[in-house]
This record gives C-alpha cells, structure tokens and sequence, in this order.
C-alpha cells in the first residue's frame, strides 16, 4: 500500500512539474509576442504569472532550477525598455530643411598694364541656390568687360532647377539671358539651359552646361576649378574654362567651333572662411572665327591680365 501511494505521489508531483513548466513557457512566449501591443498592462499581468508559477511548483513538489529559470525569463519581460511610438521619433536624417547659399567667387579688377589692353577692366562670377538636398532653385551671374571672348562686355544670368541625380551631382535646367554690346548697341537673346555640376575625382569642381537660343543655335561651356591649400588660410586656385558653338552668331562676337580658353591663377587669403582677398593671372585667348570677330570690334584675341579681388561666400 505504501508502495502503490509512494508511486501515486510520485505520478501526480511529476504530471504537476510538466505541466507549471509547459504553462510557464506557454504564458512568457505569449506575453514576449502581445508586448508591442499591450504594453500597459504587462508588469501586471508577468507579476500575476510568476506568482503563480512559483505557486503551482511549490505545490507540485517541482525542480527549484526549473522555478528559477522560469522566474529569470519573466523578470526580464519586465525590464524591457519602454519605448515611445515611432511616430515621435526625429527623422534619422534631417534632409527637408532649406537653405541659401550664395558664393561669389570671382569679383575682381584688371588694371590696364600697357600692352595690348585698351581699358582697365573688370569681372565678376556669381553662383547660388535656395533649397534642401535634393531639390533647388539655383541662380547664375557671370560678366566681363574688353576681353578676348567679347570685344567690349558681356553678362548673362541664369535661373536654374536643380536636382540631385548621383553622389556630388547636380542635374540643372532652366532658362538663361544673355546681353552684350554690339557695334555701338546692345543685343540680347534667350537661352534654353541643361547642365550638370559636382566635384569630380581629385577635387576639381565641374561644370558642365549646353545652350540652346531662342534661334536654335547651340553652344556649350565647360569649366573646371581647383583649390590647392598651402596653408590653413593661404590657397591657391586655378580655374579652366572653355566655350564652343556650332553655329557662327557675329553679333553676339560667337564663331563656330573652339571660341575661347580662358586659364586663371589666384592666390588668397581667407581673412575669414567667408571672405578672402587675392592676386593673381589671368590668360585668355580667342581661335578661328571667334578671334576674326574680335579683331574686327577692335579687341585684342589673346590677352595676359593682372587681377586683383575678393571672394566670399555667405
């Protein structure tokens, strides 16, 4: 009899350990996958459990170890985070601001140092853009007096959408306007803009743009700019920049093929990052039709300048 009894004892402690362990387990895993849902109520609900489990293994006479281990799963339920709603969370990366940024790059004077230069002179190159990352609103200004591309002056203004294709690209497009002097008047014409402008392999800054105007004659533009750091402030600059056309335009000084090469050297110094005076050289020269037409208004085709002046940006 005491041996049959022992034996039912036995049966009945060894059915209730199984079962705390199964419900156990089968409560903690449903209460780890409701978490993200219900997560008011689950401190409560993991106290309630790991009551009852220590409940049901003491009645049942179960392994301690297993107690333990089922208490040390619950207990670190409990100690999870409380994270808020991803909704209120900051965007990982703050890319809808806006911003302005204006860089005038070239702003300079070129005295008249007896060659062939007839006047002293100046130029300026004014770029910019309003918008966030990857979509802006971009804004051009480049103009120049007695130079071999134009015999007398030249400005022209551009208006530009932007986008940002690729890692260090700009794809732009718009309209510009172009106004020079022409046998003692003024002319103006409009252009349709497509351009692309980044920084290239080694640092070069690249801009790249195709002119279609109002008359369907197409030319293009293609410079390349430099800065080598002597020092922290002191930088030297170089600049490269070549116009072409396909078709002959003699009253905006354009001949088909090569116009122009301009090659500029400048050395400044940053008084401020946003504000640097410098000196430098500038070597411009017209070829084929381009230089013919010059000659003609009286310019000088290939010309050596002195310059000095001041970049700045904001």
């Amino acid at each position: 009899m005491n041996r049959t009894g022992s034996l039912a004892r036995f049966s009945v402690n060894f059915l209730a350990a199984t079962l705390a362990v199964m419900l156990g387990d089968g409560i903690v895993v449903r209460v780890i996958a409701a978490e993200p849902l219900v997560e008011s109520f689950k401190i409560p609900l993991l106290s309630r459990v790991s009551h009852t489990v220590r409940s049901v293994s003491a009645s049942a006479g179960a392994n301690p170890n297993t107690s333990v281990a089922i208490r040390h799963i619950a207990l670190q339920q409990e100690t999870l985070p409380n994270l808020s709603p991803r909704s209120s969370w900051p965007a990982p990366v703050n890319d809808q601001e806006h911003r302005l940024y204006t860089l005038i790059d070239v702003l300079e004077y070129r005295p008249k140092t007896g060659g062939g230069e007839s006047t002293s002179d100046y130029r300026w190159d004014v770029e910019g853009w309003y918008g966030g990352d990857f979509n802006r609103v971009w804004f051009k200004s480049e103009g120049q007096r007695d130079t071999a591309f134009k015999a007398d002056y030249d400005v022209d203004v551009q208006l530009l959408y932007g986008r940002f294709i690729q890692k260090y690209y700009d794809f732009q497009i718009g309209p510009r306007v172009e106004t020079q002097s022409f046998r003692g008047s003024n002319v103006t014409r409009g252009f349709g803009v497509i351009g692309i402008e980044g920084l290239v392999p080694y640092n070069y800054d690249f801009e790249a743009a195709l002119f279609i105007d109002q008359n369907g004659a197409v030319s293009a533009r293609l410079s390349f700019t430099k800065d080598l750091l002597l020092t922290q402030r002191l930088i030297f600059q170089s600049r490269i920049e070549s116009n072409a056309a396909i078709q002959r335009v003699e009253e905006f000084t354009t001949g088909s093929g090569l116009n122009n090469l301009e090659f500029g050297m400048r050395l400044r110094y940053e008084i401020r990052r946003e504000f640097a005076p410098y000196i430098g050289v500038s070597l411009d020269k017209s070829f084929g039709e381009t230089a013919t037409l010059v000659r003609q208004d009286g310019g000088d085709p290939s010309q050596i300048r002195f310059v000095v002046g001041v970049r700045a940006w904001f």
